[in-house]
């Protein structure tokens, strides 16, 4: 292993800049050896030490079928792209590797065909995209639709793409040629697999329900960017369901009532009084976004009536397409549809439903749309038992897990108490490449005064940067204010989170090179700009998660039931994480430099202050803004 990773190793020769860090080659080491002995290790690599590749050598050398989980499509994309090939290569070992991502990120061609003949209902940029989509079905050899450059979020996906519900098994006529089918195969042929954690959660809950699987067997599992997991197994293993589904559900069966059963009006007003049953739950929530528990939506008269009368709808529908039944392909599947949906909707939103302690039911109001969920407050105990099933070693890592060199929070998590641990710090020079400043004078974050006084100290260190600059939120709201502030008050581009696609977003600020990007939650991690593009990190709060949010308040709840400290044992710790996340935004290379700023004066005035101080990166440290300056002028 070491003249792996040696100066003059295999992948100093096939990597550009690489140089020996001895961090890597320790976590090489760990991580063989847990595979070796079959064992879980849960293990942090701070940013600079290069853990994919301290995983991924070990994994292609174990000689076992692999699979590998991160964060999200971009990066298994990086992995199963770049990072792979160039390992393999390397190492000279000729594993067979293959990616796979759930069904909505892959072409059916069915559906494509099919809403050929809706086109006239959809706006000119829909179809524009769905032209596009159909040039390049022509030549595509896998389907994800990663390969086309159109926004992950643009409506045509949701027309074309697979799913589930539509899905008409061996009977499609493209089964022979279905991108999904192929993945799978590809899937269950390799022996290095790339996967997310949504899928691997999925793919948990169906064998927990003993509903079938996804993922072929492996001989070791591999969980990077792993502080994501216990929240996407949370989500994975409750049940949900959205406007999106039920809408989805009347407009393909609006196709198929016209090509197989346009004789039967009856199911034409049954797919209208659907739409519009759903369309009045969603107005019963009033205009703004919102979250809360159901037991508070079960309060409000005119939410329980809509979705009473959206119950009868799904019912009514069900009861229409049973009357057509055998006339086509797509109404059977759809009924087989409604009838699920019917179920889950009585389970999510039915008065009389029996609430558990150890989970909650919530709602979510954002723009036209809304989601129902039912959520375990602990995914701990069918995490560890799915785990226990496969007697494989599990390899779970993150450039952020401990908190005050603890991973006690992460392992209580997901049932992993009797797991090894490891740590290993940047091989960065935080203490000349970064400074730390906590300005002085600050109001407290919970007055009328605190967000201006953001935004003034932001377009101050924005100009002494010369744009270079991410300013991230802990809400939306303070993100909005601030932006109105600065618009007027600063020379250099500005760019809003919501104004254009994340990955957009982060490629114009690096091109841009003095740019000024604002950004919430998902701009917190998963965003790599190395160079002068970025000189300056200032972080508005201390991220704590809303009070306000109904599955943080049940957990919290029964956290309490159980004799524990809600905010030492839960709350700290997530706010410790996703801060040393944000302070990661900053240093990516031995040769950046760069001011990171907290503005809030709770971190130096209350006692948990200590806990994110011991956490992240050892910085140098100022109050003053002379030095700040001084700083940011130099870099």
């Amino acid at each position: 292993m070491p003249e792996i990773f040696a100066p003059d190793g295999v992948l100093a020769a096939q990597v550009p800049g690489f140089g020996k860090r001895p961090q890597q080659l320790a976590m090489a080491v760990a991580v063989a050896e847990a595979i070796e002995q079959d064992t879980a290790l849960i293990c942090e690599a701070g940013t600079g030490v290069g853990k994919t590749f301290a995983y991924l050598v070990p994994a292609i050398l174990s000689e076992r079928k692999v699979i590998i989980s991160t964060g999200t499509r971009n990066l298994q994309d990086q992995l199963y792209h770049r990072d792979l090939p160039l390992v393999r290569s390397a190492l000279g070992v000729p594993v067979r590797v293959a990616l796979l991502k759930g069904r909505r990120n892959y072409l059916c061609r069915q559906r494509l065909d099919t809403q050929a003949l809706e086109l006239g209902r959809h706006s000119a940029r829909v179809l524009e995209d769905w032209r596009r989509v159909r040039d390049w079905a022509a030549s595509t050899e896998e389907g994800d639709i990663a390969e086309l450059a159109i926004a992950e979020d643009a409506p045509v996906w949701s027309l074309v793409t697979a799913t589930m519900d539509y899905c008409l098994g061996q009977e499609c006529p493209h089964w022979d040629h279905c991108y999904v089918v192929a993945a799978r195969r590809r899937a269950q042929e390799s022996e290095i697999l790339v996967i997310n954690h949504h899928l691997l959660c999925a793919d948990i809950a169906l064998r927990k329900d003993n509903c079938g699987e996804i993922l072929p067997g492996a001989d070791c599992m591999i969980i990077d960017e792993a502080h994501q997991l216990p929240e996407i197994a949370a989500t994975a293993f409750g049940q949900s369901l959205s406007s999106h589904q039920l809408l989805d559900l009347a407009r393909d069966l609006t196709l198929d009532y016209q090509t197989e059963a346009g004789d039967y009006p009856e199911l034409a007003n049954a797919i209208d009084a659907l739409q519009l049953a759903t369309q009045e739950v969603r107005l019963s929530f009033g205009l703004n976004d919102r979250r809360g528990t159901w037991d508070e939506a079960l309060n409000e008269p005119c939410i329980c009536r809509t979705c009473q009368e959206l119950r009868d709808a799904v019912e009514r529908l069900n009861d229409a397409l049973a009357a057509v039944a055998g006339r086509g392909k797509g109404l059977d599947r759809g009924r087989e549809r409604g009838l699920a949906l019917a179920a889950r909707l009585f389970q999510l939103t039915a008065d009389n439903q029996q609430n558990t302690q150890d989970q909650v039911r919530w709602f979510d109001v954002r723009g036209r749309s809304f989601y129902l969920h039912e959520t375990p407050l602990d995914v701990a105990v069918g995490f560890q038992a799915h785990r226990s099933r496969w007697s494989i070693p599990w390899i779970f890592t993150s450039a952020t897990l401990a908190v005050d060199d603890s991973f006690a929070h992460y392992a209580s998590q997901l049932g992993l108490e009797q797991a090894q641990t490891a740590r290993w710090d940047s091989p960065f020079d935080y203490a000349t490449q970064a400074l730390w400043y906590v300005p002085q004078g600050m109001p407290d974050p919970n007055t009328q005064s605190f967000t201006p006084a953001v935004a003034n100290l932001a377009a101050e260190l924005i100009a002494l940067a010369k744009g270079r600059t991410f300013v991230l939120f802990t809400a939306h709201r303070a993100l909005r204010a601030v932006a109105e502030l600065l618009e007027s008050r600063i020379d250099y581009p500005l760019l809003v989170q919501g104004e254009a696609p994340r990955a957009e977003l982060i490629e114009r600020f690096r091109q841009l090179g003095n740019a000024v990007l604002l950004g919430s939650t998902s701009f917190w991690e998963g965003v790599d700009v190395r160079g002068e593009a970025l000189s300056c990190v200032i972080v508005d709060k201390l991220p704590f998660a809303s009070p306000g949010d109904p599955l943080l308040r049940a957990r919290l709840d029964a956290l309490q039931r159980q004799g524990a400290n809600p905010f030492r044992d839960y709350q700290l710790p997530r706010a410790v994480i996703a801060l040393k996340q944000g302070a990661g935004r900053l240093i990516r290379d031995q040769h950046d430099r760069g001011l990171f700023v907290v503005c809030d004066p709770r971190l130096l005035r209350r006692p948990y202050g200590h806990a994110f101080l011991r956490s992240l990166p050892p910085m140098a440290r100022t109050r003053e803004l002379a030095q700040a300056r001084e700083f940011l002028l130099t870099t």
